[in-house]
């Protein structure tokens, strides 16, 4: 996967895994890593374009939008932080 300002280090993605990781029931092993969807998600986030216009080098944009979906999620009542809120906090 090519650089982007939007980036984070591998090691700033080990602080987040088990977060990331553990929204999603997992019924079958993962065929991507979550690293690059979660790059993915940073570029359209901080860059502000449409998800359709992600690069090629990322995970396919539905893939991200999904787990996009997923992590910021907050709750049936909306009160609740989303993962996504959480993880960009610790970073």
């Amino acid at each position: 996967m090519s650089e982007y300002p939007s980036n984070i280090t591998r090691e700033q993605y080990e602080i987040i895994k088990e977060e990331l990781e553990g929204e999603r029931k997992r019924t079958r092993p993962r065929r991507v890593d979550l690293y690059d969807v979660f790059c993915g998600v940073l570029y359209v986030l901080r860059g502000g374009i449409q998800w359709r216009m992600m690069p090629d080098n990322f995970p396919k944009w539905q893939l991200c939008y999904y787990y996009f979906r997923i992590w910021s999620y907050k709750g049936e009542d909306g009160n609740k932080e989303s993962v996504l809120e959480k993880v960009l906090k610790k970073l």
